[in-house]
């Protein structure tokens, strides 16, 4: 780090980013001009980052007229598809990423088959992956259907964590593989009609209420929860009994 064109060596130096030039890496930094919140509809063929070395777009293409040194809070895979909270503010964006505050994260997956009950219950308790089990979750089946002569369903999965394709992984693990992938809520913030491709600000209390989703203590899932609702009779049955 330099500041107006010394290099600092002594730990505590101060400087003024507004009057100070101020560099990193040969790059200047610039105070924060103003915070903002962003609440982005990533489509699939994405990256999560500013920039890629395989020259593929990025969610910065998509954010057109923030002028902003904003970043991504967590990770959304190149293929899958949902709701991406964009930031300035480090502190928020460290809170929402670590996995201690345990924030939720609700997706809608796409699977082949219809998970059986006892399927559905280990999903809940965890999964291993890579020799470690995943924290419990919530899971429950929405539908079933037929599609191109193959049975699938939709499973609303709930997690806390933000390991490396979890919800990919663990449907895989237990024989259920995902077609499609939606993250569909961020803590308490979901927006059903914001289209893919188009983001939008944060109100005011978007941002306390994901502030105090920080905050707040997590309570453990309980595990083993049953499917509810209308589809709860299509699970367990043998893919041709399935409507």
């Amino acid at each position: 780090m330099s500041v107006n064109g010394v290099v600092v060596r002594e730990l505590g130096t101060k400087a003024d980013p507004a009057s100070d030039d101020v560099r990193v890496d040969g790059r200047r930094v610039r105070p924060v001009s103003r915070l903002r919140y962003i609440l982005l509809h990533k489509p699939t063929g994405y990256v999560t980052t500013r920039s890629d070395p395989q020259g593929r777009p990025t969610i910065l293409d998509l954010l057109s007229g923030v002028g902003e040194y904003v970043y991504p809070v967590g990770r959304l895979d190149y293929d899958s598809a949902g709701l991406l909270v964009v930031t300035n503010d480090g502190d928020l964006a460290a809170r929402l990423a670590h996995p201690r505050h345990g924030v939720e994260k609700a997706y809608h997956a796409v699977v082949r088959g219809v998970p059986a009950p006892e399927v559905v219950a280990s999903l809940e308790r965890g999964i291993v992956i890579d020799g470690v089990r995943t924290s419990p979750a919530r899971v429950r089946v929405l539908k079933a259907f037929t599609r191109r002569g193959r049975i699938e369903s939709v499973l609303e999965m709930v997690i806390r964590e933000g390991r490396n394709r979890q919800v990919r992984r663990m449907c895989e693990a237990v024989g259920h593989p995902v077609e499609r992938l939606t993250r569909v809520r961020v803590g308490p913030i979901a927006d059903a009609r914001l289209a893919a491709g188009a983001w939008r600000e944060l109100s005011p209390g978007e941002v306390e209420a994901l502030k105090a989703a920080c905050a707040a203590q997590p309570a453990l899932f309980a595990p083993g929860a049953r499917v509810r609702g209308k589809y709860a009779s299509t699970v367990g049955r043998s893919p041709g009994r399935a409507k």
